[in-house]
């Protein structure tokens, strides 16, 4: 089962983006409809004279295109607060559906510079506009989306693995579910402890547990993890569990010598390229 240290070292990976890291085109698309037939409406006023007249009447007839003007500078609040540097105080602005201060809310279109959009050298249509502004509130989101990246990769594998073999798998396994689904066992340090998979073989009635992570960076966090492994592998061990870990990325580069010593002391420590070689295949299930 074991390959060399310097084999694992050798084969991290820079990056672990998958498709669907980068944008979520079905909540971008959502939440653009949500607002097209308003956009339209205000369509009307792209490259009017007299803005101020026209947005007026625009809103006395459609008072609903205020709800709008905050994504238009990718802002998700109908009540903002803003502090006037040459005023030196806070000014509020009400969006929400009721709101009838136009006057209020024109000079919000002036004073944060919305009303260049409207300009004749302007943007030729809201509804694009949004969709580009959702992009870029979507890609907020990769942070989120990238802390379950390796998660979601190495699942892959072991739903895989499992539907090939007849086994269990079980995600953010803790002892008390592991007992309720498949009557097993699992003294763990803590109750909070919960494993990123255990995968269950109901032949011998016997599981395995994973944890799995991927740093770009080091630090200090590095070297406790692997203090933490080590001391859960022979937790686990005692109780006749195997404990799997699998990490990998170019942050382990600051932290060779305590991952190494991890590797030394616990069975199995794995990196994806291993999984790319099903290395599962060669566990004793």
């Amino acid at each position: 089962m074991k390959n060399d240290f310097n084999t694992l070292i050798n084969t991290f990976k820079n990056s672990i983006k998958t498709w669907d890291y980068f944008i979520n085109w079905n909540k971008v698309f959502s939440n653009s409809s949500d607002l097209e037939i308003t956009l339209n409406k205000l369509n009307y006023l792209l490259g009017k004279e007299d803005l101020k007249f026209e947005f007026k009447k625009l809103c006395n007839s459609n008072p609903d295109i205020i709800s709008a003007l905050p994504i238009l500078l990718a802002v998700r609040e109908n009540n903002l607060e803003v502090f006037d540097k040459v005023a030196k105080s806070s000014e509020f602005f009400d969006f929400s559906a009721d709101s009838s201060d136009t006057e209020k809310q024109f000079e919000f279109l002036e004073k944060s510079g919305l009303l260049s959009l409207f300009k004749k050298e302007g943007i030729k249509n809201l509804v694009d506009y949004v969709v580009g502004v959702e992009v870029g509130l979507d890609s907020n989101g990769r942070k989120n989306r990238g802390g379950r990246l390796m998660e979601n990769i190495v699942e892959a594998f072991i739903k895989d693995f499992t539907e090939k073999r007849g086994y269990e798998y079980m995600t953010q396994a803790k002892a008390r579910k592991m007992k309720v689904k498949w009557g097993v066992v699992v003294n763990v340090d803590k109750t909070s402890r919960s494993f990123d998979f255990a995968v269950y073989n109901p032949e011998n009635k016997k599981i395995k547990l994973f944890e799995t992570n991927f740093y770009n960076g080091g630090g200090s966090k590095l070297k406790a993890v692997c203090g933490e492994f080590r001391n859960l592998y022979d937790e686990l061990k005692a109780q006749g569990i195997d404990f799997i870990w699998i990490t990998d990325g170019l942050g382990w580069n600051t932290a060779k010598r305590p991952l190494e010593e991890t590797y030394n002391h616990n069975e199995y420590v794995f990196n994806l390229s291993m999984l790319e070689k099903n290395v599962l295949d060669n566990l004793n299930w």
